[in-house]
C-alpha cells in the first residue's frame, strides 16, 4: 500500500474537497477574488460547490467503491486541467497556479495508481 492509493489519503482529500465547497459556497472573498482574476462568469459560480461536493463522496467512496473513487479522481484531473488553463489564459501567476498544478499532478497519479482494493 503507498501513501496515493490509501483510504486515508482519499478521506484527507474528501476532507479538503468539502471544505473547498464550503468556503465556494460562502464565497470567502479570497475565492470571490480568485475567480475574478481567473474570469469565471458569475453564471457558473453556484456549480462550483455542488462539484466539490460531489467529488468529496467521490473520494470517501475508495473503501467501497474503488472504481467510483478512480472515476472521482479522473474528473478532477479533468478540473484541474481547466483551472491550470484558465490561469494561464488570463496570465495569473499566483500562487493559485501553482495550487491547481499541484492538484492536476496528485489527482493524475492517483487516477493512473487507483485507491487500494482490500480482498
Amino acid at each position: 500500500m503507498s501513501t496515493l492509493t490509501s483510504p486515508r489519503t482519499y478521506a484527507a482529500l474528501a476532507a479538503i474537497q468539502a471544505g473547498d465547497a464550503v468556503a465556494c459556497a460562502i464565497p470567502l472573498a479570497p475565492i470571490t477574488k480568485a475567480l475574478d482574476d481567473v474570469g469565471l462568469p458569475q453564471q457558473y459560480r453556484p456549480i462550483l460547490p455542488v462539484v466539490k461536493a460531489a467529488s468529496a463522496v467521490g473520494l470517501l467512496a475508495a473503501g467501497r467503491f474503488p472504481t467510483l473513487a478512480r472515476l472521482t479522481t479522473l474528473l478532477l484531473t479533468v478540473y484541474f486541467t481547466l483551472a491550470v488553463g484558465a490561469h494561464i489564459r488570463a496570465k495569473d501567476w499566483s500562487p493559485g497556479l501553482a495550487a491547481a498544478s499541484s492538484f492536476l499532478a496528485l489527482f493524475a497519479t492517483m487516477t493512473a495508481k487507483g485507491p487500494d482494493v482490500s480482498r
